[in-house]
């Protein structure tokens, strides 16, 4: 039985919710409000995408679209993904975006601090044995983007990456994959469908 390396622990910081089934994990933040020194999970509400984008541009527009594009093309081949994840009824990626993504319950995460090393903890079939808090995690998705970060956090996760070419890496056993920056250019539409291609091999 595999498990995850990260705890999804309270001291988390990003935008989303604790204990998410997908953490996508990035380097930097946008300057909005105060998003620089968050140093918790905040979930977002309706509009709030939307606000961040027209505040800091479009490259974190870019960053939030590809996020939305990967999930609403993910959980089309993934009929245990979209059994499980809310969203089931937006008609597309955009209105997964503007209506799931990110907030309350969406079991998504966008975290701007690294990941941390999974404590010692005996799982017990259903969920790692110190209580319900941690009883998600055993099934989560990580995703790190960019290869410079992803290299940049090896030391400190004990992460034991093997690269499929220059961009995507995969370490089965922390169910963590490496995929270039969210951006149009560097994660296609091809390559999105390459990454759902590593991300679900973690269940095999």
């Amino acid at each position: 039985m595999t498990s995850s390396l990260y705890a999804g622990a309270s001291d988390d910081a990003g935008l989303g919710g604790n204990y998410a089934r997908i953490n996508v994990y990035i380097a930097n933040r946008p300057n909005y409000q105060d998003l620089s020194l968050l140093n918790t999970m905040h979930s977002l509400n309706t509009g709030d995408i939307e606000a961040i984008n027209r505040q800091c541009g479009n490259g974190w527009r870019k960053v939030f679209n590809v996020y939305a594009k990967l999930v609403f093309a993910w959980r089309s081949v993934d009929p245990a993904l979209h059994a499980c994840l809310p969203g089931a009824h937006s008609a597309s990626w955009q209105a997964y975006r503007d209506t799931v993504l990110l907030q309350q319950d969406s079991q998504t995460a966008l975290l701007f601090s690294p990941p941390s090393p999974q404590q010692d903890l005996p799982y017990n079939g259903n969920g790692w044995a110190d209580g319900a808090s941690t009883s998600k995690i055993h099934n989560a998705y990580h995703i790190i983007m960019g290869r410079t970060y992803a290299k940049s956090l090896v030391e400190t996760t004990g992460l034991n990456l093997t690269w499929h070419g220059e961009e995507f890496a995969i370490d089965q056993s922390a169910r963590t994959v490496v995929c270039p920056y969210f951006d149009y250019r560097q994660l296609s539409n091809i390559k999105i469908i390459r990454l759902v291609e590593l991300l679900k091999l973690l269940n095999q």
